[in-house]
């Protein structure tokens, strides 16, 4: 990463403290009271070296007020650091706090497309791992760097106070730090780098090992499995030593040759200078406390370098992916258009995932009002595509797609979610109730309409044979119930949202067929007084649709009603036959 990301990087991340500065003026406050009462006791100790100790008798009254001036300051000192730290670690948890939640619901706004590219496990590592990475920086980088930056500002004005050749002296060594940090700084950018990229991969690879373990343990894949893991292990381990290396070269071992290069400096400036006149031993004592105390922030910084170092490569990664400009398309917000009628059109519509092969190729076809279109073909024909296009997830690259008689995007997205009502194949149940998997927690959904929704799809039996009924608890993604309670579930929530526009993207594909038969009946209440989108496995379940339009290889080659297909003897004709040789229970396209 450049200086110049860097730098963009910094600015970004300052913007997020902006609405805290007033807390940051409060935390540098109280951050200068301590810094000042921790520089004036070496100055208290000097003044009872050479005002007190060379003296045979001891004046107790100004002891006594050194005495306590010195546990007062340190006593203020601990008191208000506590104070300080607790004000500015409070801001950073805040300001992380931000930036989860910002990056969190930016990722809900990107375009399918993106997550069609991108492994869901990387994601998972930006959103946890690089956010607990920047919330480190700004925890104990900023606040240490901040603290000690003071403190060294503090240092010099006492060393200025006390020898002004020797603090001139001292001010040399600062270039030598600040080529030791951009040496460090560049080399562990690189290594940094390498290591966030790789535990990304490990996510990644851990995400899709438990996301398919069924796959995994039936084609015995464990051993293939637990190789590339300890690949991308091994690489995370190397990147890991590099840094180890780095730290253990440049961070104390270097520093600490500049302190001890420091003292024989000081100790043989003042050894020179005892030839003309006498040094005073409080001078030399507070000179050497303000010199080791001048390394220790230092040592500290060299030490938060590592952190900050990790929390600006997870800084740029996290900043990537909210700069994402692979949006969801847009629809109007404030858009007053309704769907009354439910009618779908679809005009000449081209469309590719990737902007080179085209998946649809002049998709032209009309869906009236309260009609049944069934969509059938062979696997990667197109079906699923323009469903995707239906429901606005994706933008045609060609072409047109309009719901009653206007162009899909001059409605709000609230109203193309609440009248197009969609159910999938894969059933997703969230680790919640019944009730809230139905309602989604939509205010306006009330529990009577949840449970009447229930009843229409025919779920009211199994749910009530639940321990807690509708407040049953499901585990993630609904494994404790069978494929078709789990559909029955999707299917009421989306009844109970009332939509005008159905579309069953092969909703009963995984259903059993006595499951299937007891479900016909509900699925043809669901389709009543509205327009609906199948598309079919089994072409037994479609027999009855208005239309049926046949695709291959993104295009329609066939449409008709059932009978009418049949009697055309085409690609039609054939799926039916290969499916009714496979017996009445039906096959699969």
């Amino acid at each position: 990463m450049n200086i110049m990301k860097n730098k963009q990087v910094l600015r970004r991340l300052v913007r997020y403290a902006v609405p805290h500065r007033k807390s940051f003026a409060l935390a540098f406050c109280l951050l200068l009271v301590a810094t000042t009462a921790d520089l004036l006791g070496p100055m208290l100790i000097k003044v009872f070296i050479d005002t007190y100790l060379t003296e045979r008798y001891f004046p107790v009254e100004p002891l006594l007020l050194l005495g306590v001036g010195y546990i007062s300051l340190n006593m203020i000192k601990v008191v208000i650091q506590y104070f300080q730290q607790l004000k500015f670690q409070g801001i950073a948890l805040n300001i992380i706090q931000q930036i989860r939640i910002d990056v969190f619901s930016h990722v809900h706004k990107l375009g399918l497309r993106y997550f069609d590219r991108t492994p869901t496990g990387s994601l998972v590592s930006r959103i946890t791992n690089d956010t607990e990475a920047i919330k480190e920086m700004f925890v104990e980088v900023i606040a240490v760097f901040i603290q000690n930056g003071v403190f060294l500002i503090g240092i010099f004005i006492a060393m200025f106070i006390l020898d002004m050749k020797l603090a001139l002296y001292c001010l040399a060594l600062l270039p030598f730090i600040f080529v030791l940090m951009k040496t460090y700084q560049h080399f562990s950018g690189i290594y940094y780098t390498q290591l966030r990229e790789k535990l990304s991969q490990l996510n990644a690879k851990i995400h899709e090992s438990l996301q398919g373990m069924g796959i995994v343990q039936v084609f015995r894949q464990e051993k293939r499995l637990r190789r590339e893991f300890g690949d991308i292990n091994e690489s995370h381990y190397q990147a890991g030593v590099r840094n180890l290396k780095l730290d253990g070269l440049l961070l104390r071992p270097a520093v600490d040759v500049l302190y001890v290069l420091a003292i024989i400096g000081v100790l043989s400036y003042f050894g020179i200078s005892v030839l003309d006149s006498p040094v005073e031993v409080g001078v030399l004592y507070a000179f050497v406390n303000y010199l080791e105390r001048f390394f220790q922030p230092v040592n500290e910084m060299m030490q938060r370098l590592s952190m900050y170092q990790q929390a600006m490569v997870a800084s740029k990664r996290v900043f990537e992916l909210m700069n994402e400009g692979e949006k969801a398309p847009s629809f109007m917000k404030d858009s007053q258009a309704t769907i009354k009628r439910g009618m779908i059109e679809f005009r000449g519509v081209t469309f590719s995932y990737d902007g080179k092969t085209n998946v649809l190729s002049n998709i032209s076809f009309l869906i009236k009002e309260g009609q049944t279109v069934a969509l059938v073909g062979h696997t990667g024909s197109g079906k699923s595509s323009i469903i995707n296009l239906l429901l606005g997830f994706y933008t045609p690259k060609q072409g047109e797609i309009l719901i009653d008689g206007q162009p899909l995007q001059t409605y709000s997205e609230e109203e193309i979610r609440r009248r197009i009502g969609l159910v999938l194949q894969d059933s997703f149940i969230f680790a919640d109730t019944v009730k809230a998997n139905i309602s989604l927690h939509d205010p306006l959904i009330l529990e009577e309409d949840v449970r009447e929704a229930l009843r229409f799809v025919q779920a009211t039996p199994f749910i009530e044979d639940l321990p807690k009924s509708y407040n049953e608890v499901l585990v993630e993604r609904g494994a404790t119930l069978s494929s078709g309670q789990r559909q029955l579930l999707s299917f009421a929530r989306t009844m109970v949202r009332k939509p005008k526009i159905l579309v069953l993207d092969e909703a009963t594909a995984h259903i059993d067929t006595e499951t299937e038969d007891a479900i016909q009946a509900v699925l043809a209440k669901m389709k009543r007084n509205r327009t609906t989108v199948a598309i079919a496995h089994r072409l037994s379940t479609i027999q009855h649709a208005d239309a049926i339009l046949v695709l291959h290889k993104g295009e329609i080659v066939e449409r008709g009603t059932h009978a009418e297909l049949l009697e055309k003897q085409g690609l039609y004709y054939s799926m039916y036959r290969l499916q009714n040789h496979q017996g009445k229970a039906g096959g699969e396209i």
